[in-house]
């Protein structure tokens, strides 16, 4: 049967975009669908515009330390429209550079919303046209890559929170705020906002934020954001939220009875997690399954019907950037590049871009217990790096692995302090090499640096 391409990709996020590329590389002809920006949740609403927030949140804290070495001191004040502005002009400039690459990959683009009419053919809907249009295309192979979106939980008055996409382009400044959410996007949101100036309030269920992650990282973490500013409200069971003439009200109740009442300016940040944009694909006409909207995949990213893929978050697995890349790129060497390969999930480094800033490789303590038992050996070191001496703040940083004392095999690393993310990107090569504490201890440290505390832990 003739198909108009070799490859269908529905989705032009990073993994979609990455696999398109990559088969078209191999020789196939590959139309992408996309009906918003090019470049998905981390160019256009995560990583990118977030990072350079991140960036922004800093400068307060900098200016302060300089006066430590001897700098005079700095009067300066945030110009949120200009910061908003710029960030989101190089996001289009970002979206400007996805277009051009897959120009010149020759990835033909097809605008409009893609669902499926059967397991060789997608509808794809313009919106916004009058009257509206559609096309009907049909492909070889099918590649599922449509993303995730933030969930609005059942919460009396959650139409009045807005959710951590829509930060990004929030005027005037709010002056106070309320994130709802403990994991790290809320956790890096509220950061972000404390470090810019705004009265922060985290209101989680739990009693610690980022479960999931190390525990000695949890505590460490949301011990330095208390230090920073902001508030936690904990161990929280009923939330509700009311719009006043003051802006919005939240009312959090515990299970002991307790209660608080926080004031917010206009709005009130929910980020408490993501679903894949699976509901309106028709995944069904397909016979494509899933479960929980997140489509079912095995190693080779392929679904129960033989012609059809997904990668990336609508498959709930590791929802990372980097993670939707390379299944992409092991789909298309897989399928059109004669290359049978998969997905390595072991050792996957990822960071959260809170204030303090971590970084994780590898197995919690817990997991590794869980798995080891009473051979598991813990390093652990605590300081205050030299950076803040001088400025004489009492920031901390804090260093983990987590070791097989059977093998000698190190099982995890963690840490807590500025630059994690570089450092643990490093150590997570060492990991995915299957290095032991004997070649961390024989590992020479670079004096006087932070890092090197990972090499010296006996």
């Amino acid at each position: 049967m003739s198909y108009d391409f070799d490859l269908l990709v529905i989705g032009a996020g990073s993994g979609g975009i990455a696999a398109a590329r990559r088969a078209a590389q191999h020789g196939a002809k590959v139309g992408i669908v996309e009906f918003d920006r090019l470049g998905g949740t981390c160019v256009n609403r995560g990583c990118v515009p977030k990072k350079l927030m991140v960036y922004a949140s800093h400068f307060p804290e900098l200016f302060s330390d300089a006066q430590g070495y001897g700098w005079s001191a700095v009067e300066s004040s945030l110009d949120w429209d200009k910061m908003i502005t710029s960030v989101n002009a190089e996001v289009t400039r970002l979206n400007g550079i996805y277009q051009t690459m897959l120009d010149n990959s020759q990835v033909e683009m097809l605008t409009g919303r893609g669902s499926f009419i059967d397991a060789h053919t997608v509808v794809i809907e313009q919106d916004g046209e009058a009257p509206s249009t559609s096309r009907q295309v049909t492909a070889d192979k099918i590649l599922i890559a449509v993303g995730g979106h933030p969930v609005k939980p059942p919460i009396l008055g959650i139409e009045h929170a807005i959710t951590s996409d829509d930060i990004f382009n929030l005027k005037p400044q709010p002056k106070r705020m309320v994130i709802l959410g403990g994991g790290y996007i809320g956790s890096e949101f509220a950061c972000i906002l404390n470090g810019l100036g705004i009265e922060v309030t985290q209101v989680i269920r739990g009693d610690r934020i980022l479960r999931g992650f190390d525990d000695d990282l949890r505590t460490e973490i949301q011990l330095g954001m208390s230090n920073h500013g902001i508030r936690f409200l904990n161990n929280i069971q009923l939330i509700a939220i009311e719009k006043n003439d003051e802006g919005v009200t939240v009312t959090v109740g515990r299970e002991d009875g307790s209660a608080d009442t926080v004031i917010a300016d206009a709005v009130s940040l929910a980020a408490v997690g993501r679903k894949p944009n699976t509901q309106h694909l028709g995944l069904e006409m397909a016979g494509v399954k899933a479960h929980g909207g997140a489509v079912m995949v095995d190693k080779y990213s392929r679904t129960n019907v033989e012609n059809i893929y997904a990668v990336g978050d609508c498959t709930n697995n590791i929802n990372l950037t980097p993670v939707a890349i390379n299944e992409g790129r092991a789909f298309a060497d897989t399928v059109f590049g004669g290359n049978s390969r998969t997905m390595s999930y072991e050792n996957v480094p990822t960071a959260v871009f809170t204030t303090p800033e971590a970084a994780t490789v590898g197995l919690t303590e817990a997991e590794a217990r869980e798995q080891y038992g009473e051979a598991v050996q813990i390093y652990r070191s605590r300081f205050r790096s030299m950076y803040y001496v001088l400025p004489g703040k009492d920031e901390k940083t804090m260093m983990k692995l987590v070791v097989d004392q059977t093998t000698d095999k190190v099982l995890g690393a963690h840490m807590v302090g500025s630059h994690a993310a570089e450092i643990i990107q490093g150590i997570a090569i060492a990991l995915k090499m299957g290095a032991t504490k004997a070649n961390f201890d024989a590992t020479v440290g670079i004096h006087p640096s932070s890092a090197e505390e990972f090499v010296t832990m006996r």
